[in-house]
């Protein structure tokens, strides 16, 4: 694929990248040169197919180049980014039985040293020439000095690939674990090569694509998109948080791979700042939102692109169209002059985005009818670790919101019972999959691939869903995350989650109450906002989260309001509201409470706060 990729598109750019404020581009036969000559030196150290290689960076040009080094020598990455604890990288390596380890800087070497000693070599991509006599540690400035590509090392390269094959892993990642200790999920060539070739008909990828990366490259989903990218000769620019808004505007994407979470904040500060710019502005901005949202339902519902978990009759049918097409008929003028006016938000996304992919867990239904109404098309994808990552997605062929679509080409996928059995549509079950781009198992775990696989090849994904009367998939929760109250009614905690996040002052929050009579929310806040809340709402000043938390009355209006958004009307129950809340005075960080794409872990937040939650739902 790579090898294709450069004889195709040798002068075009692949990677555009900042270093000290200075930005780089580099070609498709740049990247060639890099991957070849680092694959080179990668050999003459010991690094063959099958050696196991601990790569733990976090995004920049040399993830890709050492990755694509590893992958032409059929050796074996063990990826990680660099807000790992050290305990859990001390498992990996011995877990994984890795040899050899890729790290970022010299800070970072330094910071992990001790877990290296059993080591047969170190290679730190960004230090000076630091190799010594008998030293095991190499920056890439020793690996490289000697920069000269002979045609033997040519044809060394490109025959490589020849000793590899569909079967062979090519990588070994350990989840971050939302629920328990990191377990390495084994990839082969053939499971990520299924979603190089069946995900980008979905998005209609062409060569003129040019990709923003935000996410971490160690991460399934974000590698996927940079494999795709790289067959289909686009351009990827890498990102970050900080710049990632203004990047939007000036590199103009076309595709942006994002998580729920991206999509929150952005929400958020949008909507704060033509709060504080001006109040009358917000007004008119939330009205042009909602008259755009109800068009497009009625849109969606006259054209049959609506969920529909039962098949209606055909009076129904005319009914439900004519209502459609009536209500469009009244709201399109104002809905003429609402998408115009949006429009000028689209420029804030650079003005060609033409597809916003989104994975890593389901979109909350306001903000994917947010993101709707400004015009913006989201690919709501659904995939894990597990699936390299695609398992389905609401591409380009499907309209149907509030969906995740269709299962990638050659995918089956059902929802069955607790007994197995297949659900019919509308009803909710875990959901099972199979298919070319499924693992090979979780490495060394027995016991757990005992568990996860049926006797016919399914895995099981432990999460929640349903299919509509046209087999789209809809996601309803994870079964491992369930709540179990004491009265034993099952709740979801990330629907009342996703519910109460479009709250201004929520920064994050998790509810508990497993095994408790009632449900708890511990919450994450942005104080200032919570603080202009109050005030605003009830008239009430404050200069700290104490002050907050000594006032029970108003932390009960708070509640209450919190409660207002779980009603019967949005498919809340009565046992879904909230017995009480906390405000948290520290945030949940990436490598600790929350996992690289941001999902929270709920079972280390738990322990964590066991004796504030005990005393809470006392």
């Amino acid at each position: 694929m790579f090898i294709k990729s450069y004889k195709a598109f040798r002068e075009k750019s692949a990677f555009i990248y900042r270093t000290n404020c200075k930005e780089f581009t580099v070609t498709y036969e740049k990247l060639y040169e890099d991957s070849l000559l680092l694959a080179r030196a990668f050999k003459s150290k010991g690094i063959t197919k099958g050696t196991k290689v601990l790569l733990l960076s976090n995004n920049r040009y040399e993830w890709i180049v050492s990755d694509l080094a590893l992958i032409s020598l059929g050796a074996i990455s063990v990826p990680r980014g660099l807000d790992t604890p050290q305990s859990e990288i001390d498992y990996i390596l011995e877990h994984s039985e890795a040899k050899y380890a890729i790290i970022e800087t010299k800070i970072a070497y330094k910071e992990y040293k001790n877990s290296f000693e059993k080591l047969k070599g170190v290679f730190i991509i960004e230090a000076p020439k630091v190799h010594t006599f008998f030293g095991i540690v190499y920056s890439y400035n020793d690996l490289l000095k000697d920069r000269t590509i002979s045609e033997k090392d040519i044809e060394t390269f490109i025959l490589q690939k020849e000793q590899l094959s569909s079967s062979d892993i090519f990588t070994l990642i350990y989840t971050s674990g939302t629920t328990g200790t990191p377990k390495g999920v084994i990839l082969s060539h053939q499971n990520i090569m299924h979603n190089v070739l069946y995900l980008p008909p979905i998005i209609l990828l062409t060569k003129d694509d040019l990709w923003l990366s935000i996410l971490p490259s160690w991460h399934i989903f974000e590698r996927a998109a940079e494999y795709i990218s790289i067959a289909h000769g686009c351009t990827t620019v890498y990102s970050a948080i900080k710049t990632f808004a203004s990047d939007l505007e000036y590199y103009k994407p076309t595709l942006v791979a994002t998580v729920p979470r991206l999509w929150e904040s952005m929400y958020s500060k949008i909507n704060q700042a033509l709060e504080k710019e001006s109040p009358k502005k917000a007004k008119i901005f939330k009205k042009l939102v909602h008259i755009s949202t109800l068009y497009n339902y009625f849109d969606r519902m006259r054209k049959e692109n609506l969920p529909r978990f039962e098949t209606p009759t055909p009076l129904e049918n005319f009914l439900f169209k004519c209502k459609g097409n009536f209500a469009c008929f009244f709201l399109s003028p104002l809905n003429a002059f609402a998408k115009k006016r949006l429009a000028l938000v689209q420029e804030k996304f650079g003005g060609r985005l033409r597809l916003a992919i989104s994975g890593g867990g389901s979109l909350p239904s306001y903000l994917e009818r947010w993101i709707d109404a400004l015009g913006i098309r989201i690919v709501n994808a659904y995939g894990m670790t597990e699936c390299a990552p695609g398992i389905a997605g609401r591409g380009l062929q499907c309209e149907v919101l509030e969906t995740i679509g269709y299962p990638v080409s050659g995918t089956t996928l059902k929802i069955v019972d607790k007994l197995g059995n297949e659900n019919p549509a509308g009803k909710e079950g875990e959901i099972w999959v199979k298919g070319p781009q499924v693992t090979l198992g979780y490495y060394k775990i027995p016991e757990e691939n005992a568990k996860t696989f049926t006797n016919d090849g399914f895995f099981k994904t432990g999460d929640l869903g349903k299919l509509t009367i046209n087999k789209e998939l809809v996601i309803t929760g994870r079964s491992k995350e369930i709540i179990v109250l004491a009265n034993g009614e099952n709740v979801d905690p990330s629907r009342i989650e996703s519910a109460l996040s479009m709250l201004p002052f929520i920064t994050d929050a998790i509810v508990v109450g497993h095994t408790k009579k009632g449900l708890g929310l511990l919450i994450v806040p942005d104080f200032e906002k919570l603080k202009e809340y109050v005030q605003e709402q009830y008239g009430v000043v404050v200069h700290n989260l104490e002050q907050i938390l000594e006032h029970k009355s108003l932390t009960n209006r708070l509640k209450s309001k919190m409660n207002d958004l779980l009603q019967p009307k949005e498919g809340f129950k009565p046992f879904e509201k909230l017995q009480n809340i906390h405000f948290l005075d520290e945030e949940f960080k990436p490598g600790v409470e929350l996992t690289n794409t941001l999902k929270k872990k709920r079972h280390v937040i738990e322990k964590k706060y066991k004796a504030l939650i005990d005393k809470l739902l006392h």
